[in-house]
């Protein structure tokens, strides 16, 4: 029996059959039922393991669709349109459903039928029954109130007057009780009579492109499911090819035979869909996942998915049968590193519309050259333009992530080049400079009265060249201080 706090008073949350025959119901005050069977077992509710586990079961089902929705704390809807027949049809697939259920440990009721109401009132009041369209009425019309959804109050308020079925409702008058019950009665109603749409809405969003492979034999090694996604990839491919798309996000879902489900996604910073390329990229993520994958005892459904598509532009060879790179070595190698390390990786740094250093050129992950455009921001909004602006070849390639604040005890000038600074306990003595090169503050990020800076080129008398500013000006009452940006290779 498990329990939960409800209005400072332990109540019973759900039962066992053990439970149920001693007359035992939901709701009902643990003291009292402790003093009806002092030796019953209860156990505290929590309701996030419970709803982990009831995730866990909706990945588990996707082997039959990929729209399924959670219902409440204890339930499921899957929408099985289309998929039907790839199980034999409607009865075949419940049955499966079932029987997979109760050989993981699961006390499951289902029911199927044309409306998810209707599904669901078949599900808890005649467990593995199948609807046929259009017989919602005659189902439904001897069931109680609690088959159509509503919530306690109503249904309290409802049996009150004399109307217990579902029946009553049905041949009541429909405005009286919409006045006196709400709106959300008929409502119910009507969507359990298929009068009135109800959608369901997919806890995970549904792959363009999927392929699987049902397998007799369970598999546990790395190998045959690196084998087994190329042939996969083989598939996909056709239909790729088919829709002139390239795969830019890729999902492998592992479902295991006792009720596990593994997804493992990859990325592409180009559109691919060459079975050599998938499979690279899929081992490269099993390398880094290791022994976390648990195969158990087995995984006997395999799926591919594409989970995000692209245009896929095919590049013309020339008379030597060689086609231009154009990056693609690379866009490879960043995905392989991506997969195994984490799309953070490989970074690149991508000019935005911004005359600050450190903002001018901030490091992204590695993305396709079309993500790269759009990548850069406006100086105003932060909006994306497709703007981009050389790198001055008079910039350190290397800038600290923060300017380290430094030490300058004297200029030639006020405004001139520091003779020597103190940087990280070390004092340089400066041999050259060039600058100042003034940057002022961005007036529509920064605060009206942000200290300009003036940076300097330097070169130290062991050949060292450094990037350093003064921020304020000596001209203005706040002391002036220096900072070192970036060293130039």
């Amino acid at each position: 029996m498990i329990s939960h706090r409800e209005s400072n008073t332990q109540r019973i949350a759900g039962l066992d059959a053990r439970a149920e025959a001693l007359r035992l119901k939901p709701g009902m005050g643990i003291a009292e039922a402790r003093a009806m069977h002092p030796d019953i077992d209860v156990v505290e509710a929590d309701p996030e393991a419970d709803r982990r586990l009831l995730e866990g079961l909706a990945d588990w089902c996707d082997r039959y669709t990929p729209l399924v929705a959670l219902d409440g704390v204890d339930g499921l809807f899957l929408d099985i349109s289309g998929c039907a027949h790839l199980f034999g049809g409607e009865k075949a697939l419940l049955n499966d459903l079932m029987m997979r259920f109760f050989h993981q440990g699961f006390d499951v009721r289902a029911g199927l039928a044309s409306t998810p109401g209707a599904a669901w009132a078949a599900a808890r009041f005649a467990s593995g029954q199948i609807l046929a369209p259009g017989n919602e009425r005659n189902f439904l019309i001897r069931l109680p109130l609690s088959a159509l959804r509503i919530d306690v109050k109503t249904k309290a308020s409802l049996e009150s007057v004399g109307l217990r079925t579902v029946g009553a409702i049905m041949d009541g008058p429909r405005a009286p009780l919409v006045r006196r019950f709400g709106a959300e009665l008929m409502e119910r109603l009507d969507q359990a009579l298929g009068r009135l749409e109800e959608a369901i809405s997919p806890r995970l969003p549904i792959a363009p492109l999927s392929v699987e492979r049902h397998l007799a034999d369970p598999l546990s090694l790395v190998d045959d499911i690196e084998r087994l996604i190329s042939l996969l990839a083989a598939t996909l491919k056709v239909d790729l090819e088919r829709r002139e798309e390239g795969a830019r996000g890729l999902e492998l879902l592992l479902f295991r035979v006792d009720g596990m489900v593994s997804r493992i996604t990859v990325g592409a910073s180009r559109p691919i869909r060459e079975p050599v390329l998938v499979r690279r990229l899929f081992h490269e993520r099993l390398a880094t996942l290791g022994d976390t994958i648990d195969a158990g005892f087995g995984f006997d459904l395999v799926r591919l998915s594409a989970l995000s598509t692209a245009r896929f532009d095919a590049r013309q060879a020339d008379l030597a049968g060689e086609v231009e790179d154009g990056g693609e070595e690379l866009a490879i190698f960043a995905d392989r590193i991506g997969a195994r390390l984490g799309e953070t990786a490989v970074l690149e740094a991508v000019p935005v519309e911004s005359h600050l250093p450190e903002r001018a050129a901030p490091a992204r992950p590695y993305a396709r050259e079309e993500a790269r455009k759009e990548m850069v921001e406006r100086p105003a909004t932060g909006a994306p333009t497709a703007t981009r602006r050389p790198r001055p070849a008079d910039r350190p390639i290397r800038l600290f992530r923060q300017p380290e604040l430094i030490d300058v005890p004297a200029t030639e000038v006020p405004d001139g080049p520091p003779l020597n600074f103190r940087w990280r306990r070390a004092l340089h003595r400066v041999a050259r400079a060039e600058g100042p090169e003034r940057i002022a503050p961005e007036w529509w990020r920064e605060a009206a009265d942000a200290p300009t800076r003036d940076y300097y080129r330097i070169e130290d008398a062991e050949g060292r060249r450094y990037w350093l500013y003064r921020q304020g000006l000596y001209t203005t009452q706040a002391v002036p201080r220096w900072f070192l940006h970036g060293v130039f290779a």
